[in-house]
């Protein structure tokens, strides 16, 4: 079937889906300000207090793929709809909370909204033409990162100068504005995978099994990576996962089809995508800190919540800017290349990091640099798996692509947090990461980026079969006007 070709809308169903995905990421990053004041404002424990960043993680990793599944069932545009609701209950919650529980459960709705960017991209496949198609997925993909950049500065200027409840209220009226413009921008099309049958069992399975996973990830520095909680969380999610999987195979209309999931170009697609997400992840956990830890360390900056964001916005910006044109590369070249090219431009922020870490404007420019490499590298990824699925999975693959990137982030968040709680010093009495620690994280950064580059260089070229399904343009690996493409 061939997409509708909705032009004249075209320009206003991509601003509202970037929009989307830029709001769902900043749903992400909202609390961060607020971490060192959670136990006090919601008086309870630190370690109850983390709970607040680690429920919005966990829920979203189980609602992606579900979310995006049901996208294909029902249609994306209703399911777009759906995710707008949780954003907003989510976010009155959490602006009316006043203890640790209820903040909880709000920023767990969050969580549930955080399928948007895979749902929007699959959308785009059937409402945008071929020629502007490239763009607008590198748009829309690379909201998370651009929404995760312009995100802290604006929180931590209203955390900052207001009261921190304004940055809840704020959000609600930013996803209500969100499901407004979708209802009156976005078309409906019609489901491609229209009456078949959810996969109850097979969410459940899978939820299992990313909760148990993320959650040994995330807390294994915590609670102990040798602890009976720890092991036994990995062990639960080796078990669950494994019957998940045999399920999948087996049952006739399967939540994820693990079987198109394991066709080459698609299986090292995600592959790479997981070290994608590590690699971009070590940069947002390092340099932030390089610029808030003070002078008298002797590498620390000591600049406010407030500076450190504003520095690290230009980041943001050039995501914004290098992201439409990944997609003219993508045009040009094909995904593959952008996805080796982006690789490598953030393995060379990580080496531009270790001779300029010494000063802010050092320290701009290497989130420049690392967040061009994340706007070609989130760009070209879906293009990758859209050329190699059948239109009745679009959403569902590209959910599970986006929770691979998501398994990346979170094991880089806890390999590179290790590294940077290992090595510290004694300052006043208090214990901080080391300058050797960081430059730690910043060569393993750099390493994980470079690993990705060669895992990327081996995707094999789309089968005929799967570039065929795909619309034409930026979906498949276009063939150049002489020589073949990857």
């Amino acid at each position: 079937m061939d997409a509708p070709q909705t032009s004249t809308r075209t320009g206003g169903v991509v601003a509202t889906l970037a929009l989307a995905g830029t709001t769902a990421a900043i749903m992400q990053t909202l609390v961060t300000p607020l971490i060192a004041e959670l136990p006090q404002i919601l008086h309870t424990s630190s370690s109850n207090a983390a709970w607040v960043i680690t429920v919005t993680l966990l829920v979203g990793s189980v609602c992606v793929p579900i979310s995006g599944r049901l996208g294909d069932m029902l249609g994306k545009r209703r399911m777009l709809l759906v995710c707008a609701v949780p954003l907003v209950a989510g976010s009155v919650v959490c602006a009316l909370a006043s203890s640790v529980v209820p903040m909880i459960v709000g920023r767990g709705l969050q969580g549930m909204g955080m399928g948007m960017v895979p749902l929007g991209i699959a959308l785009l496949r059937d409402v945008v033409p071929a020629e502007k198609l490239s763009s607008s997925v590198a748009l829309v993909s690379a909201s998370m990162g651009i929404g995760g950049g312009l995100g802290l500065p604006i929180s931590a200027a209203v955390a900052q100068y207001a009261d921190w409840r304004v940055l809840f209220w704020g959000s609600a009226v930013l996803a209500l504005a969100i499901g407004v413009l979708i209802w009156f921008l976005v078309p409906e099309v019609p489901a491609a995978a229209k009456g078949q049958r959810f996969d109850l069992p097979g969410a459940l399975g899978l939820a299992v099994g990313l909760v148990t996973l993320l959650l040994a990830v995330s807390k294994g520095a915590d609670w102990g990576w040798g602890s009976g909680t720890i092991v036994a969380l990995f062990a639960t999610s080796v078990v669950a996962l494994l019957g998940w999987g045999v399920w999948e195979l087996r049952t006739r209309d399967p939540l994820v089809d693990l079987r198109t999931t394991a066709r080459p170009r698609i299986l090292v697609t995600n592959i790479a995508s997981i070290f994608v997400g590590f690699g971009m992840y070590a940069s947002m956990l390092i340099m932030p800190q390089l610029l808030q830890f003070p002078k008298a360390t002797g590498y620390g900056l000591g600049q406010s919540m407030l500076a450190a964001g504003l520095w690290m916005a230009p980041g943001g910006i050039m995501m914004m800017i290098v992201s439409p044109l990944g997609g003219k590369l993508t045009n040009a070249r094909g995904p593959k290349f952008t996805l080796v090219c982006g690789v490598l431009v953030i393995a060379a922020g990580y080496g531009l990091a270790l001779p300029l870490m010494g000063t802010a404007w050092g320290i701009m420019l290497v989130g420049m640099t690392v967040n061009s490499g994340v706007g070609l590298a989130y760009g070209s990824m879906p293009a990758l798996i859209m050329s190699s699925v059948p239109r009745s999975e679009t959403a569902a693959a590209n959910g599970f692509n986006t929770l691979m990137r998501s398994l990346g982030t979170s094991t880089g968040a806890a390999v590179v947090g290790v590294v940077l709680s290992q090595m510290t010093i004694d300052l006043g009495g208090h214990s901080l990461t080391s300058e050797s620690g960081f430059r730690t994280g910043l060569i393993v950064g750099c390493g994980v980026a470079l690993v990705a580059a060669l895992i990327a260089a081996a995707i094999p070229a789309a089968r005929p079969v799967e570039a065929g399904d795909a619309p034409a343009g930026a979906s498949a690996d276009p063939a150049p006007a002489a020589g073949a493409r990857a």
